[in-house]
């Protein structure tokens, strides 16, 4: 019998980031169940975004912070900048194993990433990273994300600025969601802490109760942290990877049995 066989997992990832997990959950025998806590569209406002692109070449180095952000900024400034080459001189840096993945397969090949924990702790630690005085960084991202690692870096003496690339919004999925709890689910697998904010809400009325007697699987601390915050009970540290997350379920569901 296969590990995870008879288990229904539901999987919060954007549906373009979810694929992945889902076929690794029904080779392990699971029931994956799409139902993204985050939607990714594109910006309403592109100027932020434009201004930086037109002068891309005076940054010193260029901050990823998710897959998303790889995807979305290099497809814009492909439409902006044309066929004009990445600066030789403006190094590339992302915050994980999965968005490092997606900047090689683009064509970079010496990303600065942390090669364990995937957050923007782990980035700042690293040495490439502790002299930044009068560097110049332009951090992609999603609008309104996290401050920390920017405020972090101009601490340093770094001039940092956004170039927000996307906008993540609530699905409306909070119907699919209650539909699906109600056939039953084994376990939900969550990326961020957003997203943990979105599935609370999409889930309505009674969802501390609801979610205290279910395994919450994250890929860092941070937001296993928040989970426990908001009282669920058993929130469990996989790691960032696919193949981390599906190891976690196969491991708590007792292996082969």
């Amino acid at each position: 019998m296969k590990p995870l066989a008879g288990k229904r997992v539901v999987v919060t990832r954007p549906q373009a980031q979810a694929e992945g997990l889902v076929r690794l959950i029904r080779e392990a025998g699971g029931e994956a169940l799409r139902i993204p806590a985050i939607e990714i569209r594109d910006l309403a406002d592109p100027r932020a975004f434009d201004a930086v692109a037109g002068r891309l070449e005076s940054f010193d180095l260029a901050i990823f912070v998710s897959r998303n952000a790889v995807r979305k900024a290099l497809d814009m400034l492909r439409t902006r900048r044309g066929e004009k080459p990445w600066p030789a001189r403006l190094a590339v840096a992302t915050v994980g194993q999965g968005s490092r993945e997606e900047l090689e397969a683009r064509g970079f090949a010496q990303v600065i990433a942390p090669a364990s924990q995937s957050d923007s702790e782990a980035l700042l630690a690293l040495p490439g990273l502790a002299a930044m005085q009068g560097k110049r960084v332009v951090i992609f991202r999603g609008d309104g994300g996290r401050q920390m690692l920017g405020d972090a870096l101009a601490a340093r003496g770094a001039s940092v600025e956004y170039a927000p690339c996307y906008r993540r919004v609530r699905p409306d999925a909070g119907e699919a969601l209650r539909g699906a709890w109600a056939g039953g689910v084994d376990a939900v697998t969550l990326s961020s802490a957003e997203g943990l904010a979105n599935f609370v809400e999409m889930l309505g009325d009674g969802a501390a109760a609801r979610l205290s007697a279910i395994p919450l699987f994250v890929p860092h601390v941070r937001v296993a942290d928040e989970a426990a915050r908001r009282g669920w009970g058993r929130p469990i540290v996989a790691g960032p990877r696919d193949a981390e997350m599906v190891a976690a379920l196969v491991a708590y569901f007792g292996g082969a049995g």
